[in-house]
């Protein structure tokens, strides 16, 4: 979502849907009425939500990426859900939380537990510390209760190999310690086109197969993937490259409504969270970000 205006994404898509690849397309149901580094089109542009609309009817799913591209309190949220289902008939499957808003819902420090949240507050200057509010019953961003009821998947740790269920094997997972999220799942890390492009490098690829793993990438198609009139040409060589391999090619909610028949709706286990915290913190002391 952020970034993606209809001169960006569109072509992309056109290329996903060419090779025969199903995705998931974020969206902000609302618009937008603060200005941020991150914005783009949201479902209150009508060429743009007329688009999206004919992504769902081909195969394409639609996710959640909270009600708009700033801040939202708890009305707002409302209104953003409900206006996510007025427009594509079901409630949200699949979200994920944005970085501009506080009322993400256990974001920042509040991913971690004990001293791996120690370690992070000290590695970001605590800038993050208390900042996500959706989870803290009582305040004015507070949702978590909503996003229990509504949706089955959120996001959480991200990881730089292509290999994404090797990284985290228990997903999805349920994390009795933060219970307004039914089920969460990990993602592979390329939010820009360079950064995509290393990790579906023809070696990872390869590995990937070998592995039989598998994938779930983070990116943002707004950034990078189309410019000038063209798409990245590394990067048509490599999802054309990935498209005629034997793959199972199918948005994140298919997957992981697969994966969950394997896992049977598992709760993960201290240990088992402390290894993914641990993972992904010394990621983030590589990349940055929140």
């Amino acid at each position: 979502t952020d970034l993606a205006t209809m001169n960006n994404v569109p072509a992309v898509y056109s290329l996903l849907e060419d090779l025969g690849l199903r995705t998931t397309k974020s969206v902000w149901p609302l618009p937008g009425t603060e200005p941020t580094q991150t914005e783009g089109a949201t479902c209150d542009d009508p060429d743009y939500l007329r688009w999206v609309l004919e992504l769902q009817t081909r195969g394409f799913e639609i996710g959640y990426h909270m009600a708009t591209y700033h801040t939202s309190v708890r009305n707002r949220t409302i209104e953003g859900l409900d206006r996510f289902s007025e427009l594509f008939g079901f409630r949200p499957k699949v979200m994920a939380n944005h970085s501009q808003c506080r009322e993400n819902v256990y974001w920042g420090d509040a991913r971690l537990s004990g001293w791996n949240r120690v370690a992070y507050n000290a590695l970001t200057r605590f800038r993050y510390r208390d900042r996500y509010r959706g989870h803290v019953d009582g305040d004015p961003h507070f949702w978590g209760d909503l996003c229990r009821e509504q949706i089955t998947y959120c996001r959480g740790f991200v990881f730089p190999d292509i290999n994404t269920l090797a990284a985290c094997p228990q997903m999805p997972y349920h994390d009795p310690e933060r219970p307004y999220v039914n089920q969460w799942y990990a993602s592979s890390e390329g939010p820009e086109v360079n950064a995509f492009n290393r990790c579906c490098s023809e070696a990872n690829q390869d590995r990937l197969e070998a592995e039989g793993g598998a994938c779930i990438m983070y990116t943002h198609f707004g950034s990078g993937f189309y410019e000038n009139g063209e798409i990245n040409p590394r990067f048509r060589e490599l999802i054309t490259r990935l498209s005629r391999k034997n793959g199972w090619f199918v948005p994140v909610g298919t997957l992981l409504d697969y994966l969950r028949t394997k896992n049977s709706d598992r709760d993960i286990t201290r240990r088992e969270r402390n290894r993914l915290e641990r993972r992904w913190l010394q990621h983030k002391m590589k990349v940055g970000s929140s």
